[in-house]
């Protein structure tokens, strides 16, 4: 059975704001996560809730915070961008 992914408008907004080439390396971290939700870091304490999955695009770190639902199967896609300020903006 396969996964169902969903954006959080944050994660939306940061998405339409990616170049393209950056927007198609997403992509297919996207498609890794949905095949296999556990290949993301689960993070402690304030974020505990958030799985992180960390990629290269343009010679940057990149990082994909998500959160699962496991009784439904869903993937909720909350945030996007590079490692700079990430998890600080995150906590917002």
């Amino acid at each position: 059975m396969k996964w169902t992914v969903l954006q959080t408008r944050r994660f939306a907004r940061q998405y339409k704001k990616l170049q393209d080439n950056i927007a198609a390396d997403v992509d297919i971290a996207v498609a890794g996560v949905q095949q296999n939700p556990e290949i993301g870091e689960r993070k402690k304490g304030d974020l505990a809730n958030l799985r992180v999955f960390k990629f290269q695009s343009q010679g940057l770190l990149y990082l994909l915070g998500y959160t699962v639902d496991e009784a439904v199967r869903l993937i909720y896609l909350e945030a996007i961008g590079p490692h700079q300020n990430f998890y600080r903006d995150i906590k917002r």
